[in-house]
């Protein structure tokens, strides 16, 4: 076998004088070789692989050896990282929207690479530019080279990602959960690409991620890291089919299972639209004349029973979460919304806040819904007293216990939490309002596969304990399976098929809802 393109050795990573986050690490890739490090949040997957190229931070202290096609990386001076990162080992990043500038064009920044490392310019670097869009899959590539991230979809964006990572022709892609955030038919596109990209250019690839689904597909070897130490590695087949340690098979073994519980016979209906429609108008001109409309929801016709949950599926901008606020009152919107036997739309501001402690909502990323400057305590209290209700301690403890968390954390902050825990925090600052309706607003997609299966296991028995309505949307069907009764199907805008989960996953009757399932489930 010939020397590997890039060697790690008996590395250790700490940070000022806390212990090591990664502990006596050593592997391997070949060239033209995938590598997949698989292990939830906190393993050291991610500081592995930023240490290759000296990207953590001063306080950071390593030891051991990291060779590159025989150069030794640790210790290496500036010159010499500068001439391999974005050049000979380059990065794709989970959220591309934080690695994109937003004040610069696509041009502009997959340019910048050739600029800094080729001195390419010009008409030179606007070809290069084209030929990386083209072979990223950017259909029209010339009309996109002025347009800015924000205009552009979460696959075109990861996939300018990629055309940037690629534009110096690397010889090692280093892919740090680059699917996470994407759409099962997305991501599927993707990973297709990556697969095409290393074979036409002989690239190889460190591809990190929890979801062990994914390595399956593309990785030649795997590695398994548990709190900083790889605990077990191989050939990915092998792993999958005789993994040897109890950390891989618990991790083999996390995806989400089970169904909810029936839903009670003549249960409350608690909500029900007819004819629900968002329509966006598109304004031109000084006088702001409406010129046309954006046509995010057609004609949205469902109903949720008390202790049911209605999952809601389709590819981003399909029109998921503005089916959501608009039942929630937070999107002006045209149709029939039936909240508790009342019509509620039309209803003014000053009206619908009594209501407001019966319909709540959980976010996808429950560090962005969380206030970094209030205590746990602060601000699960905070919804009681908007409403005017009492805040004891008794019933902030009660609330942390039902979410599975120690009363103890009450005076921390957000930062001091992990994922997961921060998301049960989120449900129960929710929960604490015993609301009726609970709009789950992709509430998993950004958890380790372990975690995710606890967060559903705990929103089943919370609404079998309350009988809580939910209207859940996600984009992993996995999830959508486990935790829901009936299943939406949306995509651009209207409803393509609807029904119970197992007419929706046995028996799907659109093309588009059986090439969401074979994206998802195969």
């Amino acid at each position: 076998m010939s020397a590997p393109i890039l060697s790690i050795k008996n590395l250790t990573i700490s940070f000022n004088d806390d212990a090591p986050v990664v502990q006596d690490v050593t592997l391997h890739i070949q060239a033209g070789e995938t590598v997949a490090i698989v292990g939830e949040s906190g393993s050291g997957k991610s500081v592995t692989a930023l240490s290759t190229v000296a990207l953590l931070p001063e306080s950071a202290k390593m030891s051991g050896a990291i060779s590159f096609e025989g150069i030794e990386m640790l210790g290496a001076d500036q010159h010499t990282l500068q001439g391999i990162r974005g050049n000979d080992i380059s990065f794709i990043f989970q959220e591309p929207m934080t690695s994109l500038n937003p004040l610069h064009t696509i041009e502009k920044q997959v340019s910048e690479s050739l600029a800094l490392h080729q001195n390419m310019r010009g008409p030179q670097a606007r070809d290069r530019v084209l030929e990386l869009l083209a072979k990223v899959g950017i259909t029209d590539a010339e009309s996109r080279l002025s347009a800015y991230p924000h205009q552009l979809s979460g696959g075109q964006r990861q996939r300018v990602m990629i055309a940037m990572a690629l534009a110096n022709r690397p010889k090692l892609l280093i892919a740090d959960e680059p699917t996470t955030a994407l759409d099962v038919t997305i991501q599927a596109q993707i990973l297709e690409l990556l697969a095409d990209l290393q074979r036409d250019e002989g690239l190889s690839i460190l591809f990190i991620t929890h979801d062990l689904g994914i390595v399956r597909k593309i990785a030649d070897r795997v590695y398994v890291m548990q709190e900083g130490r790889i605990v077990e590695s191989g050939e990915t087949n092998a792993i999958f089919e005789r993994s040897s340690h109890a950390y891989t098979t618990k991790l083999l073994n996390a995806a989400p299972s089970g169904r909810p519980a029936p839903v009670p016979d003549g249960a409350a209906e608690v909500l029900k639209t007819k004819d629900l429609r968002v329509w966006f108008p598109i304004q031109r001109g000084i006088m702001k004349r409406t010129v046309g409309h954006i046509k995010a929801v057609n004609k949205a016709d469902l109903t949720i029973r008390a202790g049911e949950t209605l999952g809601i599926v389709g590819e981003s901008g399909s029109g998921k979460t503005t089916v959501a606020l608009a039942v929630l009152r937070l999107l002006k919107s045209s149709g029939t919304i039936n909240f508790n036997g009342q019509d509620i739309q039309g209803w003014r501001n000053n009206a619908m806040r009594p209501l407001r402690k019966d319909m709540q909502i959980v976010f996808q990323d429950p560090f962005g819904s969380l206030s970094p400057r209030m205590t746990v305590e602060e601000i699960i209290a905070e919804g009681l007293g908007v409403h005017g209700l009492k805040a004891d301690t008794n019933t902030i403890t009660d609330a942390l216990l039902e979410v599975g968390l120690d009363p103890d954390f009450r005076d921390r902050y957000p930062h001091e939490f992990s994922g997961g825990q921060r998301q049960r925090i989120a449900i129960a600052r929710a929960i604490i309002l015993k609301p009726k309706l609970l709009v789950l607003d992709e509430p998993t997609s950004a958890l380790d596969m372990t975690v995710q299966v606890q967060i559903v296991d705990l929103l089943r028995e919370l609404q079998q304990r309350y009988s809580l309505a939910y209207l859940f949307i996600s984009h992993d069907l996995r999830v959508v399976r486990a935790l829901s009764h009936k299943v939406l199907v949306m995509k651009d805008g209207d409803i393509v098929e609807s029904g119970s989960v197992d007419d929706i996953f046995n028996h799907p009757k659109a093309k588009y809802t059986q090439e969401l399932l074979m994206a998802a489930l195969n």
